[in-house]
């Protein structure tokens, strides 16, 4: 839509007044949703268990955050670097591997162009002639899982799996793309992983209004882990629990209608949606405070340190129990 309120960027953060006007009901619809979301119960962790503190990180691109919580697990989601040279990944990696967590887990992004084969060869020669990593004590995942163990939990382990890939946005200098469109995640996440680590967002999730993918969003409603951390998308920072029910189902049907002022407006499937939202999310509500009912629910959070595109860090590290 063709607008003067547009923002420069899809990836900067639109006004009120822009996403009013590009649809109202779905505007309705995010706002209906988000409400009905703060009367829904967080989560529990079973009384035998106890919880492991998360430590997110996302989106650092060379830079050092103020300061870093402490925690049981830290989890940088991607882009560690800027222009995604050895030298530059080193760094990042010296800085993690110096944090006291027990467990330390790192994926790519976009931006870490050395660690994928394909935009690898766009970087210098010089830069990459004879280069290694030192991981030290990092567990890096791509496309790949593994199981930790936390001593202090009572041996307590949890199952996470990583992977770098987005849709694309970018020059063949950026890793791990994928066209737009194209389904890079089916049935690749194994069953039972509790902590899903990725750099691109689910679509419709801390996303900014759609920039995430659709396919990794089916991946979550079939696999339902604990946790799911990505960033990529700077201006969708935040933390949001995604309830695998009937009231998410129309929520994400209804952001993917077509937008348009008149078009949106005579959508009546879109209508629909807002219905069931509202419906469905009270119902859920009443099961959940009034009768003690919890469906299956996955906390996500879009841990970008970097504060929109300002090229500093002022988000902080966000930090989660599970």
């Amino acid at each position: 839509m063709l607008s003067p309120f547009a923002p420069p960027s899809p990836f900067e953060p639109p006004s009120l007044l822009y996403l009013f006007l590009l649809s109202p009901p779905k505007f309705l619809l995010r706002t209906l949703h988000r409400l009905i979301s703060i009367f829904r119960s967080s989560p529990s962790i079973p009384q035998n268990l106890l919880p492991i503190r998360v430590v997110c990180l996302s989106d650092t691109h060379c830079q050092l955050p103020a300061s870093v919580p402490d925690g049981d697990l830290l989890i940088h989601a991607g882009d560690l670097t800027q222009a995604g040279t050895p030298k530059e990944l080193q760094a990042q990696l010296d800085w993690l591997n110096s944090l006291p967590h027990t467990h330390k887990v790192v994926i790519a992004g976009n931006h870490d162009t050395y660690l994928d084969p394909r935009s690898r060869r766009t970087l210098p020669a010089e830069d990459i002639d004879n280069a290694t990593l030192d991981w030290g004590n990092l567990h890096y995942l791509q496309h790949s899982s593994t199981t930790l163990t936390f001593p202090t939990h009572r041996n307590r382990k949890l199952k996470v799996y990583g992977a770098p890939q987005i849709p694309a946005c970018g020059g063949e200098e950026f890793a791990f793309q994928y066209p737009r469109g194209q389904d890079a995640w089916g049935d690749t996440v194994p069953s039972g992983v509790d902590v899903l680590v990725t750099h691109t967002p689910p679509k419709h999730h801390m996303d900014l209004y759609g920039l995430g993918c659709e396919f990794l969003l089916a991946e979550l409603w079939r696999v339902k882990p604990r946790l799911n951390v990505f960033g990529h998308v700077h201006a969708g920072r935040g933390k949001e629990v995604v309830y695998w029910d009937d009231a998410q189902k129309a929520f994400e049907d209804g952001c993917s209608r077509p937008d348009g002022l008149i078009r949106g407006m005579a959508d009546l499937w879109l209508w629909m949606d807002v219905v069931k939202v509202v419906w469905h999310g009270a119902s859920n509500v009443v099961w959940d405070r009034i009768w003690g009912g919890e469906g299956r629910a996955t906390r996500t959070i879009n841990a970008s340190a970097m504060y929109i595109n300002t090229g500093q860090l002022k988000n902080m590290p966000q930090v989660v129990e599970i």
